[in-house]
C-alpha cells in the first residue's frame, strides 16, 4: 500500500506541476516541449530507481521494459492528436488543455483494463496464450496498416451524429450556449474522440505489457509514466510523424515479440533486459531510415 500511496503522490504532483506551468497557455514553444519531454522521461527513470532500491534490480528492469514498450505503442496515440487537432482546427494554445484533460481520462481507463487484465490471469492463466495470439494477429493487422491520412474517423462521425456539438470554438471552454442551447465545442468533441481512440489502443498495449510483467503495480505505473509524457512528445515530433513511414513495421514488430513471448513463456523465460535491447534495436531499424528516406526526399525536391 505504501507504494502505491507514494507512486499516487508522484503521479498528482506531476500533474499539478505541469498545470501550473502551463496555465494560460505558458510554455507551449518547441523547446518548451522539448524540456519537458526530457523531464517526463527523468521523472520515469528516477521513478525506475525508486522501484530498483524497493523491489529490486529485476522490478526495475521490468519497469523500463514495459515503460518503452508502452512510449512505442502510444506512438499510435500521437497520430489520433495530428489528425483529430487537423480536422478540428483546434489552435496551438488550446492542445495542451485538450490533452491534460484526455491522459486524465486516460490513466482512468487504463487502471480499469490492468485491473481486469490482472484478475483474468490470476483466475485462468493459460489465457495468457489467447493474448499471444492475439497480440500477433494484431502485429500482422498493424503491418499491412498505412499512416493515417487527415480526415474524420469513425468515432468523430459516430459522435458528431449523436452529440449535440458546434463547429465554433469558444476560447478554452468544452460548453458553449448558441441559440439559447448548450453545445459542445470543437474541444470537447476533439477531447472525447481521443478517450475514445485511447481505450481501442488500450485494448493492444496493455497485454503487451503484461507479456513483459504480471505485477499490477509495475504494468501500471509503466503505463501511467509513459501516458504522461505523451503531451509533450506529440509536441516536440508532430512534425516529424508524417515522415515515420517505417514505424508501423516496427510497432507490428513490437507486439509480434510480445505475443511470442507469451506465447513461449512456459517454456522458454526471456530475461527483460533482452526484451528492452530487442524493443530498442526494433525502433532504432523502424525510426532511423523512416529519417534517412524523409530528408532524401528533402533534398530531391
Amino acid at each position: 500500500m505504501a507504494m502505491w500511496l507514494f507512486f499516487a503522490g508522484v503521479v498528482v504532483a506531476s500533474l499539478v506541476v505541469d498545470l501550473i506551468a502551463h496555465r494560460g497557455g505558458r510554455g507551449q514553444g518547441r523547446k518548451s516541449a522539448l524540456l519537458w519531454s526530457a523531464l517526463w522521461i527523468a521523472v520515469a527513470l528516477l521513478f525506475a530507481g525508486w522501484v530498483w532500491v524497493q523491489l529490486g534490480g529485476r522490478a526495475a528492469g521490468e519497469f523500463v521494459s514495459a515503460y518503452l514498450m508502452e512510449k512505442s505503442l502510444s506512438v499510435d496515440n500521437l497520430f489520433v492528436f495530428m489528425i483529430v487537432f487537423d480536422r478540428l482546427r483546434i489552435p496551438e494554445a488550446e492542445q495542451h488543455r485538450v490533452l491534460f484533460w484526455g491522459i486524465l481520462g486516460a490513466l482512468v481507463a487504463r487502471a480499469a483494463f490492468i485491473a481486469g487484465g490482472t484478475a483474468l490471469l490470476a483466475g485462468w492463466h493459460d489465457v495468457v496464450y489467447l493474448l499471444g495470439v492475439f497480440l500477433i494477429y494484431t502485429a500482422f493487422r498493424t503491418v499491412r496498416a498505412r499512416t493515417p491520412q487527415p480526415g474524420e474517423s469513425r468515432v468523430m462521425r459516430f459522435l458528431r451524429q449523436h452529440l449535440r456539438v458546434t463547429t465554433r470554438l469558444h476560447a478554452h471552454r468544452f460548453f458553449a450556449r448558441e441559440r439559447g442551447q448548450w453545445v459542445g465545442t470543437p474541444l470537447l468533441l476533439a477531447l472525447l474522440t481521443i478517450e475514445a481512440s485511447d481505450v481501442l489502443f488500450a485494448v493492444d498495449s496493455v497485454p503487451a505489457v503484461f507479456a513483459i510483467s504480471e505485477e499490477p503495480f509495475i504494468v501500471y505505473s509503466s503505463n501511467v509514466f509513459a501516458i504522461l509524457g505523451l503531451r509533450a512528445l506529440y509536441l516536440v515530433i508532430a512534425d516529424l510523424l508524417r515522415d515515420l513511414r517505417y514505424l508501423h513495421y516496427g510497432l507490428a514488430a513490437i507486439l509480434a515479440l510480445a505475443g511470442t513471448k507469451m506465447l513461449l513463456s512456459r517454456h522458454v523465460h526471456v530475461p527483460h533486459y533482452v526484451s528492452l535491447i530487442a524493443i530498442c534495436i526494433i525502433l532504432a531499424a523502424a525510426i532511423i531510415p523512416s529519417l534517412i528516406v524523409g530528408r532524401h526526399r528533402e533534398g530531391s525536391a
